[in-house]
């Protein structure tokens, strides 16, 4: 299992502005072959934080997503927003009920 956890800051003013851009690549990278989870949230307390959790059942599916049309849409939409990005990716386990 492939976990990707992390953050994305960009200006809070360009949130309002990026939102059908999110809202869209999150709706097409959820229907994905392997993505059994993909979210973006808002920070609360930090405007313009966007923390980003995916999680997919291997890495090759993860490597389609990257080639998709949405994937390089999000880019474009992107460009230029991003004041700071900081996203990992772990391999884990099928993990346990909590």
């Amino acid at each position: 299992m492939i976990i990707v956890m992390g953050t994305v800051r960009v200006e809070p003013d360009a949130v309002e502005r990026l939102r059908p851009s999110m809202e869209t690549m999150m709706a097409a990278s959820r229907a994905e072959d392997g993505c059994l989870t993909y979210a973006y949230a808002l920070d609360l307390l930090e405007p313009g934080l966007v923390r980003v959790s995916e999680l997919w059942t291997d890495r090759a599916c993860l490597e389609a997503h990257f080639k998709t049309v949405h994937m390089a849409a999000w880019r474009a939409a992107l460009a230029g927003q991003v004041r700071e990005r900081d996203i990992k990716l772990y391999e884990a386990g099928d993990g346990e009920a909590f």
